[in-house]
C-alpha cells in the first residue's frame, strides 16, 4: 500500500464549523498515529453545504438530512477528496452509489445537555420558558414533557446558538454533551439531561469516515481506526431509522447500548407537536443488531398508525 506523503497527502473533506473541523482534526490524528506518518500527510478540505449557507428557515422547509452531505459526497465521488468526515447524526441512512460508510471513531457522550446562562436543569424553567432549538426531535421531546415552554427556531452552529442565548433570544437551548466535550467547551454551563427523560438522536455522539467503495487504499487505512462496538450500536440504530424513514422532518430517537455479547435497543418516536409519544425496547444478540433496529421500528409502526408523524405545530 502506498501512503499518503506530505507531497501527496490524502485529502479529508469536512464542514467548516468548529465542531466539524475538531472532528477532522481527531480524524487525521488516529489516521497519523495507526500508521507513524506526519500530520503534514493529511489535508483537511473545508466545504460548505447547503446546510450551512441557508441558516434562517427550518431544515424541514428546505431538504433534511442530505444537507449537510450533498455537496461532500459530490467530492468524494470527484476524487477532488479522498474520505469524508461526518457527524453520523446528520447522516442518511443510503449512501450514494458507489460510496459506503463503515467507519467510526470511538462514540462520545450521546446525551443532550441543557444549556442555560444562569445554570440549573430543564427543570428549573419557570413556566412560558423560551427555548431555541433547530432539532424537530428535541422540540417534540421538550414539549411533550413541558407543553407549556415555548420552543423558538435556533439555527447555527454551537457558538452561534450560545451568542443567541447572551442575546437573550431564548432563556435555553440543547446542545449534544459530544460536541461540548470535542470542543473542549467545558466552562459552558450545561446540565445532561438523562436518556431516560430525552433519549437522544440516532447516532449522536459518533464520527463516521465515508469512503468511495473501489478505494483499497482508503478501505485498508481506515480499517485501523475503526472502532468495532461503536459501528455495532449504529448498526442496531440506524436499521431503526432506515424503517422508520427518518429524516429531518420526523422527531425520532433511538439509542443502542452493549452489555456482553448482548444489545439492547430503545427508541422512540413521536407526534411533531409533542402531543404524543410512543417508546419501545429490544435485547438480543449483537450480531442480530440490524434486525432487532428494523423490529422494533415495525413496533413502534404499528402503534403508531396512520398519519402519527403528519405535520403539525404546538
Amino acid at each position: 500500500m502506498d501512503l499518503p506523503t506530505p507531497d501527496t497527502p490524502m485529502k479529508i473533506g469536512t464542514r467548516g464549523s468548529p465542531l466539524a473541523l475538531a472532528q477532522a482534526t481527531e480524524t487525521r490524528a488516529r489516521l497519523a498515529d495507526a500508521f507513524r506518518l506526519p500530520s503534514e500527510a493529511f489535508t483537511i478540505v473545508v466545504i460548505k453545504t447547503t446546510g450551512d449557507r441557508i441558516i434562517d428557515r427550518p431544515l424541514k422547509e428546505i431538504g433534511g438530512k442530505g444537507l449537510f452531505t450533498r455537496e461532500i459526497e459530490d467530492d468524494l465521488l470527484s476524487g477532488a477528496i479522498d474520505i469524508a468526515v461526518h457527524s453520523m447524526k446528520d447522516m442518511p441512512t443510503v449512501q450514494p452509489e458507489g460510496l459506503t460508510l463503515d467507519t467510526y471513531l470511538p462514540r462520545e457522550d450521546p446525551r443532550d445537555a441543557f444549556i442555560s446562562l444562569s445554570g440549573g436543569a430543564l427543570s428549573d424553567l419557570p413556566e412560558g420558558a423560551t427555548v431555541g432549538s433547530s432539532s424537530l426531535r428535541r422540540r417534540a421531546q421538550l414539549l411533550n414533557r413541558r407543553p407549556d415552554l415555548k420552543v423558538v427556531e435556533f439555527r447555527g452552529n454551537v457558538q452561534t446558538r450560545l451568542r443567541k442565548l447572551e442575546d437573550k433570544v431564548a432563556d435555553a437551548t440543547f446542545l449534544a454533551v459530544a460536541g461540548l466535550n470535542r470542543l473542549g467547551m467545558e466552562d459552558v454551563p450545561r446540565a445532561p439531561v438523562p436518556e431516560a427523560e430525552m433519549l437522544p438522536a440516532v447516532a449522536q455522539g459518533a464520527i463516521g469516515i465515508e469512503r468511495r467503495v473501489d478505494d483499497t487504499r482508503a478501505a485498508e487505512m481506515l480499517a485501523a481506526i475503526h472502532h468495532i462496538e461503536t459501528g455495532q450500536r449504529l448498526a442496531a440504530e440506524r436499521a431503526f431509522l432506515a424503517t422508520l424513514d427518518g429524516s429531518c422532518e420526523t422527531p425520532i430517537a433511538g439509542l443502542a447500548e452493549l452489555d456482553g455479547d448482548r444489545l439492547t435497543l430503545r427508541g422512540e418516536i413521536l407526534r411533531t407537536d409533542g402531543s404524543e409519544a410512543l417508546s419501545d425496547s429490544i435485547e438480543g444478540p449483537i450480531a442480530e443488531g440490524p434486525a432487532l433496529g428494523d423490529t422494533l421500528a415495525r413496533r413502534l409502526l404499528e402503534r403508531a398508525g396512520d398519519g402519527f408523524f403528519d405535520w403539525k405545530t404546538a
